[in-house]
């Protein structure tokens, strides 16, 4: 397991105004965070170099790209061994429709988001690239109604670490999003 980061306060206002807008100048950052343009450029680079910021990502709208039916799959596969493994997730990751794939514990063994043009293509996808193959035991299909984007990651607080396992925590406020307006990937 990789270590953890230590950040201060500063990075992790950096960090909160970056997974809000990572198109943000160095100059907004700055201000907003009250730090030179320099100081702001250092931090983001050495939180990139630590691995903390992994990368930038563009959001698409499924729909509006013909893809407007989203669903979960729960895949099974036999045998579930290591061989298995690499070929299985490089050939799901390289289908157009995929667009999240998990590697699980529990009675499932994958969990694969996929957006598609309707019911019939989802059908398609379903048969001829999941259940005809020899490795896959099992898909349990689930359509997704609609998504919430959620706050910000962030290192759990010292507080918030000790009581999280005991004080039930509030949902989010943020307010719903279609499923095909918004498809967040990793």
């Amino acid at each position: 397991m990789a270590e953890s980061v230590v950040l201060d306060p500063v990075d992790l206002h950096l960090l909160r105004l970056l997974q809000n807008d990572a198109r943000t100048t160095y100059r907004d950052l700055a201000a907003q965070v009250g730090v030179a343009p320099s100081t702001c450029l250092d931090r983001v680079t050495r939180l990139r170099r630590a691995g903390v910021i992994l990368g930038h990502q563009l959001r698409l709208d499924p729909a509006k790209l013909g893809r407007g039916l989203e669903a979960l799959l729960s895949v099974q596969v036999r045998p579930h061994s290591r061989e298995l493994v690499g070929p299985f997730v490089e050939r799901i990751r390289a289908l157009p429709e995929s667009r999240t794939v998990f590697h699980l514990t529990g009675p499932d063994d994958y969990l694969v988001l996929v957006a598609v043009a309707d019911m019939a293509d989802l059908q398609r996808l379903v048969l001829d690239e999941f259940t005809s193959r020899r490795e896959v035991a099992r898909v349990e299909t689930r359509l997704i109604f609609q998504q919430w984007d959620c706050g910000p990651l962030l290192p759990p607080s010292p507080t918030s670490a000790s009581s999280s396992s005991s004080a039930p925590t509030s949902a989010s406020s943020s307010s719903p999003t279609p499923a095909s307006a918004s498809a967040k990937s990793g």
